[in-house]
C-alpha cells in the first residue's frame, strides 16, 4: 500500500522561480567569454540542478582554478543583476501553492543567500521561511539523496511519505535515491524524457500539481 504524502519538498530554481533560463543564458555567455564554448543544451546537461561546488569543479577541471573563481564571481554578479531586472514565479505556481494543503518546504542546490534573493524578489520567501534547506548544508549535492533526506529529517517526516517537485535530471534522480516520490516539472528547460523514471510523475503545467499530489 502506498503511503499518503505528508510533505511536499520543492526545488527552488525552475520550480518555484523561473530562474533557470537566466542561469543558462549567463552560463552560455560566460563559457564563450572565458574559453569553454557551451550550448544551452550542454549547460542543461552539465549544470542545471547541480550545486555550485559541482559546477566549480567542472570549470576547474576544464579551465583551472583561477578561471573557475572568476567564472563563479561573474556568474553570481550577472545572475543577481538579471534577477533584479525581472524574475517571476514559475507560471501557475502561485495558484498551485494556494491549492496545496499539505506541509511544504524547499530543498535547493542554491545557497541560502541566493534563495533569499530569488524567493524574496518573487514574494515567496515569507511563505517558506524557516523551512528552506540548501545543498551547502550536506556533504553531497544532487543527484545524491543527501539534501532531500536532510530536509525530511529536519521536517520530521519519513522519506517514504515525502514527495519532491523537481525540474532537473539530477533532482529527480536524488528524489528517487532518497526513496521519495518524484514529480518532474517539464515546463522549463529540461526535456520531459530526461525526467522520466520509476516512481516519477512527469507533468508540464504547474496548475496540475495539487491534483497529482492527491491522486485526483
Amino acid at each position: 500500500m502506498i503511503r499518503p504524502i505528508e510533505l511536499v519538498i520543492f526545488d527552488c530554481d525552475g520550480v518555484l522561480v523561473d530562474s533557470e533560463r537566466i542561469a543558462a543564458r549567463v552560463q552560455v555567455s560566460l563559457g564563450a567569454e572565458l574559453g569553454w564554448p557551451l550550448t544551452e543544451a550542454e549547460v542543461i546537461e552539465r549544470f542545471i540542478g547541480r550545486s555550485s561546488l559541482s559546477i566549480r569543479e567542472q570549470v576547474t577541471e576544464r579551465l583551472g582554478p583561477r578561471t573557475a573563481d572568476l567564472w563563479w564571481e561573474l556568474f553570481e554578479e550577472r545572475h543577481r543583476e538579471a534577477v533584479d531586472l525581472g524574475l517571476s514565479p514559475v507560471e501557475g505556481l502561485p495558484e498551485a501553492l494556494e491549492a496545496i494543503t499539505l506541509p511544504t518546504c524547499v530543498a535547493s542546490s542554491g545557497s541560502h543567500e541566493k534563495m533569499r534573493h530569488t524567493l524574496g524578489r518573487t514574494g515567496l520567501y515569507e511563505r517558506f521561511a524557516g523551512r528552506i534547506h540548501s545543498a551547502t548544508e550536506v556533504p553531497r549535492g544532487k543527484p545524491a539523496p543527501d539534501l532531500f533526506l536532510y530536509a525530511a529529517q529536519r521536517m520530521g517526516v519519513d522519506p517514504a511519505a515525502c514527495a519532491v517537485v523537481e525540474d532537473s535530471r539530477p533532482g529527480v534522480q536524488a528524489a528517487r535515491a532518497a526513496g521519495m516520490r518524484a514529480f518532474g516539472y517539464a515546463g522549463g528547460l529540461t526535456p520531459a524524457e530526461q525526467l522520466e523514471g520509476p516512481g516519477t510523475v512527469v507533468f508540464d503545467d504547474m496548475r496540475r500539481l495539487p491534483g497529482l499530489l492527491t491522486g485526483h
